[in-house]
């Protein structure tokens, strides 16, 4: 009998729950899968990537018991196009993703036109899982289309708490608001008082993994968190602001100027943001333990990503943004590094080596691939056109190919961002500001900041590198936005 979801959640809790037959007598050759997408997680907003404020103890662990990248790169700074990526293999602007879904923020030009749902035709993590027998599940939030464009339809036979927006109404029980609207958080009747969207959902997650099954699972769990609003338990913010208070002086500025327009925060001190960070990591914890309880620890592979680097930046004054990238510069919304940069642990125990740290780039469109080379499935080339397997890396079974990175934004953002596009290649790094064709160039090996612009300086550098992002957004059929009509 299926446990209700906050007793699935507390039995895990106390240690109770009792191991389930789920079929991993085929472990040799049918890993399973629990993909963990955090929405708006930043670069630093883990204790392992150096942040002294949250506190993330599960997560630690569980990157230091798989595979960390380094330098790990979000297909965009919004949340959507980054999600057609890990569906799809494809860069946004192939898909014609580029903005996310619902955005119009407009400016000096016409924002490019986009599409607001993943086409059907587009073959999907999900359902490259399910032709290959898999037991399908996705959890939380979507954001890539809806009615007639939701997970059931893109590969996944179970669904929970997937509503018609990019964030939830509340995150406490009932998931509404006053009046009802595309943000409600349906399907989680019987929710007890003051119960946590964060805990719901891994409770939802416990009962898939707990489900009685003689095949393999794969399963996404897209938390809401730690996305806008910013709410969280009262006993744990309550702690954080007591760190808070006693926080030392810094000799930081609390915020700088990104831009003629915004500002962007650059200390991590907001305690309801970490308190909503807080239940994330103790949701990995759980969802961890319950793997263990099952005996799925060695079969399952583990991924822990997040969608856009971390909300930070924004028109005016960033003081009441919840978190900070620093050093990277800027954060959600815009191409800097804080923007696109993200963290992403992977664990397969036996096969990827434990505290392995990966500094080679790598970008949302490889998980695609590369989960399939990890579970022993056949590659798919003609889907995952932009995505190359990292297995080698992760096995250190070889390396890849030099590569270059390619990002396209070409819309305006309520951080302040403006229409633009960039690429990577090696450690030079090129921004294209698409109003008026302006190129930044930085060295991301000895400035990682971004602080310092070298275009004047190797002009012959910067120009050929915008040519190459020229000629691929030529080639991947990118739109572009457009001068408004005088």
């Amino acid at each position: 009998m299926r446990l209700a979801p906050s007793l699935a959640l507390l039995a895990v809790l106390l240690g109770s729950v009792r191991p389930i037959v789920t079929g991993n007598a085929q472990a040799s050759v049918a890993p399973n899968v629990l993909y963990i997408v955090i929405d708006d997680l930043g670069w630093k907003d883990t204790g392992i990537t150096g942040s002294t404020f949250y506190e993330t103890p599960h997560i630690d662990r569980l990157t230091s018991e798989g595979a960390r990248f380094t330098q790990f790169y979000t297909a965009s700074g919004v949340c959507s196009p980054t999600r057609a990526s890990l569906m799809t293999g494809k860069a946004p602007a192939r898909v014609h993703i580029t903005d996310w879904i619902g955005g119009d923020d407009s400016g000096a030009m016409l924002p490019a036109r986009y599409e607001h749902q993943l086409p059907l035709e587009e073959v999907t993590i999900g359902e490259a899982f399910q032709d290959a027998n898999y037991a399908t599940g996705y959890i939380g939030k979507w954001h890539l289309g809806d009615d007639g464009f939701r997970p059931e339809q893109q590969g996944f036979a179970f669904t929970r708490a997937v509503n018609h927006a990019g964030q939830p109404a509340s995150y406490f029980t009932p998931y509404r608001g006053a009046k009802p609207s595309p943000s409600d958080v349906p399907e989680l009747e019987g929710s007890r008082e003051g119960e946590y969207l964060t805990d719901r959902l891994t409770a939802e997650a416990v009962a898939f993994l707990q489900q009685p099954r003689t095949q393999p699972f794969f399963l996404m769990l897209s938390h809401y968190a730690v996305h806008t609003p910013i709410q969280a338990p009262t006993d744990i913010t309550s702690r954080y602001a007591v760190k808070r208070e006693q926080l030392p002086p810094s000799s930081t500025p609390r915020e700088v100027a990104e831009g003629p327009t915004s500002m962007t925060k650059m200390h991590q001190d907001h305690a309801t943001y970490a308190a909503m960070i807080e239940s994330v990591d103790a949701s990995i914890g759980v969802l961890m333990r319950t793997l263990d309880s099952l005996g799925l620890r060695q079969n399952t592979i583990v991924v822990f990503v997040s969608d856009n680097g971390g909300l930070s930046t924004l028109l005016r004054s960033a003081e009441r943004m919840p978190t900070s990238n620093a050093p990277l510069r800027a954060g959600k919304g815009w191409l800097y590094e804080g923007g696109i940069r993200a963290p992403l642990a992977i664990r397969y125990p036996g096969v990827i080596p434990a505290g392995l740290v990966i500094d080679t780039p790598a970008i949302s469109t490889d998980l695609y691939p590369t989960l399939l080379a990890l579970a022993g499935l056949p590659a798919r080339p003609a889907q995952h056109l932009d995505g190359i397997s990292l297995r080698p890396l992760l096995t250190q079974r070889g390396g890849i190919a030099p590569r270059a990175l390619y990002w396209h934004f070409p819309h305006y953002h309520g951080s302040g961002s403006t229409p633009s596009s960039a690429m990577r290649k090696g450690s030079l790094k090129v921004v294209e500001w698409l109003e008026d064709g302006r190129v930044e160039l930085f060295d991301l090996a000895s400035d990682p900041s971004e602080a310092h612009d070298l275009s004047v300086a190797r002009p012959r550098e910067a120009a050929a590198l915008q040519d190459e992002l020229a000629a691929w957004r030529r080639a991947v059929g990118a739109n572009m936005p457009r001068p408004r009509p005088k």
